[in-house]
């Protein structure tokens, strides 16, 4: 009897473990809905503008104006802007039709009665509804959206090497690692010429890191926000350094290039190139 207690004891805590085990599981798993394929007409580069973006942001300057002048009880101003709102807002269906059922079209047809009869709560009551119909839109796809079509994609860049053969992007950024992890190993052991060497590489690879910019950046701002007088001046920096023969300064100075310009950089374009790369590619 006392084993089979035991037996049946163990069984129950098998059984248990297993039950939380799987929601362990479950928990840690993730479901994302996919971006139906007629969003990408939309977006660059199968379109010259970011026309599903902008449509955006003007609906939602739109349905903003709406409450706004609702609230102010102007009927002239209502109307002109709800009118604006509503007019666009029924053409999303047509924009993307896998996501007609998205869209609270009876909604906007309820805001459009209400505001050419001036009953302002009715309008006031309709914006909210619109409100969350877009964010509840947006809670689902937004994140999606933006990652797919407007983060950096560099598997079309080449960047020329030393003796002017191009090599595809992340080639390149291989390259750059391993040459600040040169100047790190050759500073250390106090080979001096080794690393002067190597930064000298190493601004030849920035530099030529900063030329596929223009790829995506039409200007030169965001450019100089990374590679601009700041980096120039701490890359003199760590070369002064080395010059000197001081491990521990040259250290430092180069651990001050990887923030200013490493991670700043990565920060901005890597997290985003890699998840794209991860959820698309």
């Amino acid at each position: 009897m006392t084993h089979r207690k035991q037996f049946w004891l163990v069984g129950i805590v098998t059984l248990l473990l297993t039950s939380l085990s799987s929601q362990s599981v479950a928990q840690e798993e993730r479901s994302i809905t996919l971006l139906p394929d007629s969003l990408s007409q939309w977006y660059k580069p199968e379109n010259k503008r970011q026309v599903w973006l902008h449509t955006m942001f003007a609906l939602r300057r739109e349905l903003q104006a709406t409450g706004e002048y609702a609230a102010e009880q102007d009927l002239v101003l209502t109307k002109k802007w709800s009118n604006k709102f509503v007019k666009r807002f029924r053409e999303l269906p047509e924009m993307v039709p896998e996501w007609r059922d998205e869209v609270e079209l009876d909604e906007a047809t309820r805001l459009e009665t209400a505001a050419r009869s001036g009953d302002f709560k009715t309008v006031s009551s309709a914006v909210s509804r619109l409100q969350r119909n877009c964010r509840n839109c947006h809670r689902e796809y937004r994140a999606l959206a933006a990652l797919r079509y407007r983060s950096p994609d560099f598997s079309h860049i080449e960047i020329a090497d030393e003796q002017g053969v191009l090599k595809d992007y992340n080639t390149h950024m291989d390259a750059l690692s391993q040459t600040v992890n040169r100047i790190k190993i050759a500073s250390e052991d106090k080979h001096w010429a080794r690393a002067a060497k190597a930064s000298q590489k190493l601004r030849g690879q920035l530099y030529r890191l900063g030329e596929s910019c223009q790829s995506c950046h039409q200007d030169e701002l965001p450019r100089q926000r990374i590679l601009g007088d700041a980096s120039k001046r701490t890359l003199n920096e760590l070369d002064e350094a080395l010059t000197r023969q001081q491990p521990k300064a040259a250290g430092r100075k180069l651990g001050k290039a990887a923030v200013i310009i490493c991670a700043r950089c990565h920060g901005v374009h890597r997290t985003l190139g890699d998840t794209r790369s991860f959820l698309f590619d």
